[in-house]
């Protein structure tokens, strides 16, 4: 069992509201981003003098570019339906953590300079300064959420506390107060082209090592080309997949998929990331940039498909963004977005999912399994937060939720979800996603994790489950990491795909 200097939360199946612990995440923080990275994204290398007026100038700009944000900040009757749906205040008690109290943090700011009540009458409206101690709680609080939208789905007036948060984090940035790691990784998507910082021939060098893995294992040639000219499909995964474990056996699963099937594909070493941490700190400029390489990779080397791996804030920017920011489904109004609408074949959705990808696959009885490969396999699976409330699949209402699933029940034979309250639109966030991915803030990583855990017990318990499925790359890192704080094996998670690569029947010989 890993070992911590927090106390771990005691697993009793039950999920309940926990007592208030004022300031109980309070001394929880992630690491300030140095001047060399700020400045390489176009940001002030640390704290600027006029960073007061830089700040509410700041939010005015965002107040009057998006409107929902003017409406979330005066729409809240504090009714309190979101107060225990956010996991780090179910895990930490922080009552700053509940989503009307994080999102309090900067309507109190808001108020006080852009209502005329808050100007006239601060104290009668709950109206306060912008003061450095409010900066400093802006940074630690809105680096406590993971911008899973869950609060969203329960608030009656749909206010979505992701978008707060994301402000939050645009408006730190712009007077030079930026987190090390979200900033970090987005440098090493502009110079090198994935969050991992891997040269081209480290990646090349890893692919090959994957093909000889495979075929000591199979017996079959699976390829994992990259920079092919004129393949059908360009493969857009992240990055985690080309080495890290579970990862890298969902990638293993791709490669067999398009094999069996017989369809030529490609990765990119200038794309080889599908996520996209521009969203993550709520910068247009940044998500636009990191998902433009997509376009660039797509037109050089004339694919017909995109396929996007399993990531989740990777799926939900693909489905939900790329059409205007890249061109990709349509929406982009510049020359090289209607070149790339051009070149891509309408009749299939552009981006899909690797999911609804191979679904479809085994559905027309283009590749084949055998489902008893995964027979050593009680299943469950995790609804990432991103595909579940950002995202859709397959063209169908819920898809989102029913193709994952049906992909697994086509592969394997034992499979239970968890309880319904924590899974589909509601479910539980993994506790590591939104730039919160760190190990600066493991407790409130852990802690945050503990609802999924409840859930995950009850079924390891009453069903005999031993292997929890989910198509993000962030989930699989988080839970790789937080199930052995809960006495569980690292190894109990992994990739759809993973179950895909065990089943999936092969045309070679061993």
């Amino acid at each position: 069992m890993a070992t911590s200097n927090f106390e771990v939360p005691e697993l009793t199946g039950c999920t309940e509201t926990p007592r208030v612990q004022e300031g109980a995440a309070a001394g929880i923080g992630s690491f300030l981003a140095n001047a060399p990275i700020q400045e390489a994204l176009g940001f002030p290398g640390e704290l600027v003098e006029d960073w007061h007026d830089r700040a509410i100038g700041k939010m005015g700009e965002l107040l009057g570019k998006y409107r929902s944000l003017q409406v979330f900040m005066d729409a809240c009757v504090h009714c309190g339906a979101c107060t225990d749906k956010c996991h780090y205040f179910l895990g930490t008690g922080d009552p700053k953590n509940m989503p009307v109290a994080r999102q309090e943090l900067m309507r109190k700011v808001y108020r006080r300079y852009f209502t005329f009540a808050g100007k006239m009458f601060p104290s009668l409206v709950g109206a306060i300064d912008l003061t450095r101690e409010v900066i400093d709680d802006w940074y630690k609080y809105y680096y406590q959420c993971s911008e899973c939208r869950r609060c969203s789905v329960y608030c009656p007036y749909g206010i979505d506390t992701a978008e707060i948060t994301m402000a939050g984090r645009e408006i730190l940035d712009s007077i030079g107060v930026g987190q090390k790691y979200t900033n970090e990784i987005l440098g090493k998507v502009h110079r090198i082209g994935n969050n991992l910082g891997l040269p081209g021939p480290a990646l090349e060098d890893t692919l090959s090592g994957l093909e000889e893995d495979v075929l000591d294992e199979t017996g079959c040639d699976v390829k994992f080309p990259i920079d092919v000219k004129g393949a059908e499909v360009l493969l857009i995964t992240p990055s985690a997949d080309f080495f890290s474990e579970p990862h890298v056996e969902s990638l293993i699963g791709y490669a067999k998929v398009f094999h069996a099937a017989g369809i030529s594909w490609t990765l990119s070493s200038m794309a080889s990331e599908a996520g996209n941490f521009g969203m993550f700190i709520g910068s247009y400029d940044q998500l636009r940039k990191v998902a433009l390489r997509i376009r660039e990779a797509a037109l050089e080397l004339g694919v017909k498909r995109i396929v996007v791996g399993e990531c989740g804030h990777a799926w939900r920017v693909a489905y939900s963004f790329w059409n205007t920011l890249i061109g990709v489904g349509g929406g982009a109004d510049d020359e090289f977005g209607r070149m790339l609408q051009k070149q891509l074949d309408g009749a299939y959705p552009q981006p899909a999912h690797i999911c609804e990808y191979t679904y479809d696959l085994l559905q027309r009885g283009v590749i084949q399994v055998d489902k008893e490969a995964n027979d050593h396999r009680v299943i469950t699976f995790h609804d990432s937060c991103n595909v579940a409330r950002g995202a859709g699949m397959g063209g169908i209402p819920g898809g989102q939720f029913s193709i994952p699933r049906a992909l697994i029940k086509s592969v394997a034979n034992n499979f239970h979800d968890m309880a319904a309250e924590t899974i589909r639109e509601g479910t539980f966030c993994c506790g590591g996603g939104g730039g919160l991915l760190t190990d600066d803030l493991m407790e409130l990583r852990v802690k945050g994790a503990q609802p999924r855990m409840n859930a995950l017990k009850n079924v390891v318990d009453g069903e005999g489950v031993n292997f929890m499925a989910t198509i993000c790359a962030i989930c699989k890192a988080q839970f790789t990491k937080v199930l052995p704080y809960y006495g569980y094996e690292m190894g109990m998670v992994g990739g759809v795909h993973q179950l895909v690569s065990t089943a999936i029947k092969l045309k070679c010989d061993k």
